[in-house]
């Protein structure tokens, strides 16, 4: 049974840290693609503050992903 926990840890784990991947393109990085392509108009303050929040999700995601693979037993 044992192996099928750590398995399942593993699953979980790597499906959170794709999650934090995802957050950490789309709300991370586009934002500031989008400020570099365009001049900074009126809401390049509130991209930022996006960018910099998302990144910071997609850590604390990450951060859990590694919290789940404590759950492995030998």
């Amino acid at each position: 049974m044992s192996l099928i926990d750590n398995e399942q840890a593993k699953l979980s784990a790597t499906y959170l840290n794709g999650v934090a991947i995802a957050v950490a393109a789309v709300g991370g990085i586009a934002p500031w693609v989008t400020l570099v392509a365009q001049d900074s108009g009126p809401g390049a303050g509130r991209l930022s503050l996006i960018g910099v929040v998302c990144f910071s999700l997609s850590g604390v995601l990450h951060y859990a992903a590694r919290a789940l693979l404590t759950k492995l037993r030998e």
